[in-house]
């Protein structure tokens, strides 16, 4: 089955940034140990903040991608954030690959 979870935060769930960005690593860490890996990550909106510089969980999104996981990372939220230099995982791309990588999915999980 072909999984894509969407990252639309900085972080998961509501709450005080840190403890968002605390689940979402043990989140990650947790999927890292799944299998099969989802086929991709993809991040727009707020959630392009975790594959650049200074990210809590970029060594976790590394290893993920290590591992084949595709992280596609929303161009337009880069440049909107300013943030665009800043991407140290995954590839920056626009939306008809987000789209694209939705449409092939058996599952899609929002975070």
């Amino acid at each position: 089955m072909r999984t894509v979870i969407l990252i639309t935060s900085n972080g998961m769930g509501r709450a005080e940034l840190p403890l968002q960005q605390t689940l979402l690593a043990k989140y990650l860490a947790l999927l890292a140990d799944e299998s099969p890996l989802p086929e991709a990550l993809c991040f727009y909106t707020e959630g392009v903040r975790l594959v650049a510089e200074g990210s809590p969980v970029l060594a976790l999104l590394g290893q993920l991608e290590e591992r084949g996981v595709d992280l596609v990372v929303c161009k337009t939220c880069l440049d909107y954030l300013g943030i665009g230099g800043q991407v140290r995982v995954g590839r920056v791309a626009g939306m008809p690959d987000i789209l694209s990588a939705q449409m092939r999915a058996d599952k899609v999980i929002t975070l």
